[in-house]
Parts: structure tokens; sequence; C-alpha cells
């Protein structure tokens, strides 16, 4: 069974108890969390810190096991090139608290050696607190497509690194889905689905990676392929940030609602059931 998750991004900022409801009511299993939030986009959300507000974490653990709803992944973890991994303990610390399985990192770090070496280090990190690390292609940072991806899992050499698949980097990165399925299926870790056109839309990727991305099934990402060939108990988080909405004043859960609706469908017609 294909689990779904909601991802932090789409809520730009919203405070995490009111996020694990969002997940709840769309009835969606799994979330994405981070550590600090901070307002993307001006919609009156203030700032938290899971880190510095015990009572907080308290409020996030109860709603989460009031409402069913776990995290599948902890999000916002960069190496830059005057950072050491060791810092990230008491991040790690935090989420593993709530129960967290895996996080994601990404390099800002051009020096690629450095870069594979921080990965090594926060794998380790991570590893003594049972967290697994997965890492994403993101094209225009260090590690931007799937064989950078793949050569990092190879330095590291641990089952705990795996890769995260994001359906828009993985194409705008040149990768499809036949790329995809000569990849052993063990080195996948964690998706993300969401659609875009093939042809960049905005002038800045990051800013259409960042805050307007579409509906799955309305871009033209081949994602029926993509779905087909990863494993069908992967967890499939919905990262589907939608700026224009949200200042538009179109709420979390009916920005959010249509993604979820369309994943079932594409889901269904490979035949899986979410």
């Amino acid at each position: 069974m294909t689990e779904l998750a909601i991802g932090f991004l789409n809520g730009f900022g919203l405070p995490p108890i009111e996020f694990v409801d969002l997940a709840a009511d769309l009835g969606c299993r799994y979330i994405s969390a981070v550590v600090r939030g901070a307002p993307l986009v001006p919609l009156g959300y203030p700032p938290f810190s899971l880190k510095d507000d015990p009572a907080l974490r308290r409020g996030v653990l109860a709603r989460m096991r009031q409402r069913g709803v776990a995290a599948s992944l902890g999000d916002g973890f960069l190496v830059l090139p005057d950072t050491e991994t060791r810092l990230f303990s008491a991040d790690l610390d935090v989420l593993a608290e709530l129960g967290v399985p895996r996080i994601n990192v990404v390099s800002l770090d051009p020096d690629l050696d450095r870069t594979f070496d921080q990965f090594a280090a926060l794998t380790e990190l991570a590893a003594e607190r049972s967290i697994q690390t997965v890492v994403e292609p993101v094209p225009g940072l260090t590690v931007g497509d799937l064989p950078t991806a793949l050569a990092a899992r190879e330095y590291v050499g641990r089952p705990d690194f795996r890769l995260l698949i994001d359906t828009m980097h993985l194409v705008r990165s040149g990768s499809g889905a036949a790329d995809l399925a000569a990849v052993d299926p063990e080195y996948i870790g964690y998706a993300q689905l969401n659609d875009t056109t093939l042809q960049p839309r905005l002038a800045n990727y990051m800013e259409e990676a960042m805050f307007e991305r579409m509906v799955p099934g309305e871009g033209e990402l081949p994602l029926i392929d993509l779905l087909s060939v990863l494993a069908s108990d992967i967890v499939l988080e919905i990262e589907v940030p939608r700026r224009s909405l949200a200042l538009a004043g179109v709420s979390p859960i009916d920005r959010v609602r249509p993604c979820v609706e369309a994943a079932h469908r594409l889901l269904a017609e490979i035949g899986r059931q979410p």
C-alpha cells in the first residue's frame, strides 16, 4: 500500500498543530516536519521552534496521537560550506522525540568531496537516534541530479542512506522513468509527488520549486510512468506549494485537497490503493 504524506512546504509556515489537523482532515496518515518554521509567504503565521518550545513539542505529539498522524520525514537539513553536521544533534533529538523515521538533506556547499563527507557524518549522527537519511537531488544544488545522488549513495555506503525522488526535480534534471527503473529499489527511501511543465514557468528555478508547483496530472510530467517504477510501499509525499492561491486567500485545505484527490486518481490508474 502506498501511504500519502502532506509536505510542510504546502503550508507556507502553517503552525505545526494545525498542520497535523490538515493532514488528518485530508485523510492522510503522514506529514513531513521541520524543527523551525518561518512564514515563507505573508499569511500571518508566527514563526515557531520545536527545539526551543517544549510545550509546543508536547502539543504536536498529543495532536498526532489524537488524530492518528505520524511524521514520515524531517526536512530542512542543509550542508553549508561553514557548517559541521555535529551541530544538528539537538535538531535530531527533537525529531527522534517526535518519532521521525528519516531526514532529508541537500547541499549548498559547492565542494562535492566535502559534501559527501558531511552526508556520511550526518547519516552516522542520525543513525545514533535510529533515524535514516535521504538525499534529494535538486537542479542547481551541489547534488543536482540522479547520477550525483547515486554517487553519494555509493560513497556513504550505508543501507540507511538512500535517495529521495521528487518528480519535478527528477525530470527537470534530465532523468525519467527508465533511469529510475534502473536504480536498485533499495536505494530509494522516499518520494515527493508534484507536477509542472517540462520547460520553466519562472525565471528562477528555486522560486518555482518553493512557491508554484502544479496539481499532479495538470502539468506535463510523466507521473504515471514515474509512479509505476517506484516501490508500492513507499511513502508518497504531496509537495505542491501554490503561493498565488495562498495570497488570494485560499485556505490550506482547499489548496491541498485537489492534490490529494489527484494522487488517489493516479495511484488508482496504476492499480494501487492509497
